[in-house]
């Protein structure tokens, strides 16, 4: 996913700048303009999954003074979505729509931006062009492959072979890395460990999700992960089979009360309220807001009773030296087809890495 040349270096200085408010309490010594937040989903907002993660984000805000959220579930990505994000603003008076599926960027934001532009509207996947699109449009996205390279080491250390299985939607740049990033944290802590990947062809096909699981099992996985929408029929199937697992885009621990180790989660209400206080405060919001664990947009599901204490000990290590800096791509490093991919330390936030269409040698598994 490129950056259409703007640097992150730059993208995340002025993301750390404005999320340093977001200890602040809601609205203190600012002035009070009222918030009304249209956010729209496209699925449910309990799928234990990607809209759930943003569902329980944007929840910590409705306790919060002068803010009004607005809702609405299940809706496609065509002109349906223009119709509930206009809904939002003219019936209920949004100055700010978050809108949080891939295909509700193009055309549909931005030609809402452009119709409405006092309103602000943020979309989650780094798409925003500063050189076409709106002003009053923009970005926002949290690296989660920094969330699994954790979900990697705990992986590592709670199985006895170090075979993981992962179940992804499509072998795109950040599923696979993901999938890299799951590799380097369990060999980071188990050289043998290897990740066998199925691909299902799509981001939400519940009986396909099932059968790459239960396959995985059968080849010798003993721990199951997945960059799916939902990833609950992966982790219910892999808790049915006696195998453990870690979870992906929200908590999914009340599934797999035996096999749950951890899980990779975003931590959308540090954006949320950022641009919730810059909205009251009349402070223009960022277009371009990007992060991991070093500016707290992300977090690792509480530990289950799959984790190993070795494990838990090193994965809360790996989770502080990534807010330190530490580094996930360095050296030199093959990909799966013996070509050298990495040939130096990489910042995690470096743009050689959006374009990732590889899979590192110790995955088994094709980006075709």
């Amino acid at each position: 996913m490129p950056f259409n040349n703007l640097s992150r270096r730059t993208l995340l200085k002025a993301g750390a700048a404005t999320l340093a408010s977001v200890a602040l309490p809601f609205g203190i010594a600012r002035a009070q303009t009222a918030v009304i937040l249209g956010i729209v989903y496209v699925g449910p907002k309990d799928d234990f999954g990607w809209n759930q993660a943003h569902a329980v984000s944007v929840g910590t805000l409705k306790a919060l003074p002068g803010i009004t959220v607005v809702e609405e579930e299940n809706v496609p990505e065509t002109d349906a979505v223009s119709k509930s994000m206009e809904s939002m603003i003219n019936l209920d008076g949004a100055n700010l729509i978050l809108a949080t599926s891939f295909g509700y960027y193009n055309p549909f934001v931005v030609d809402l931006a452009k119709k409405y532009p006092d309103v602000q509207f943020r979309h989650a996947a780094p798409l925003w062009n500063k050189d076409k699109d709106p002003a009053n449009a923009g970005s926002y996205f949290p690296y989660l492959n920094q969330a699994h390279y954790v979900d990697g080491v705990a992986a590592g250390l709670s199985s006895k072979t170090g075979k993981i299985g992962f179940v992804a939607a499509k072998p795109i740049p950040s599923v696979l890395s993901n999938i890299n990033s799951v590799l380097l944290g369990a060999r980071s802590v188990n050289p043998a460990a290897t990740v066998q990947v199925i691909v299902t062809g799509d981001w939400s096909l519940p009986v396909r999700e099932a059968e790459a699981t239960n396959a995985l099992v059968d080849a010798g996985c003993e721990v199951i992960t997945c960059h799916v929408d939902s990833p609950k029929v992966v982790i219910q199937t892999a808790e049915g089979r006696g195998v453990k697992t870690c979870g992906h885009n929200a908590s999914q621990a009340p599934l797999a009360p035996t096999g749950f180790i951890t899980g990779a989660e975003y931590k959308w209400e540090t954006i949320y309220k950022s641009y919730a206080d810059d909205i009251a405060a009349g402070t223009p919001l960022p277009n371009f807001l990007v992060g991991g664990y070093n500016n707290d947009m992300l977090r690792n599901t509480a530990y289950g009773a799959g984790a190993t204490p070795e494990a838990i000990k090193a994965a809360d290590a790996a989770i502080e030296a990534l807010k330190g800096g530490f580094k996930i791509y360095t050296g030199t490093l093959k990909d799966n087809k013996g070509n050298v991919v990495v040939d130096k330390d990489y910042d995690n936030y470096d743009p050689y890495l959006d374009g990732m269409g590889w899979l590192l040698e110790g995955v088994q598994g094709s980006t075709t």
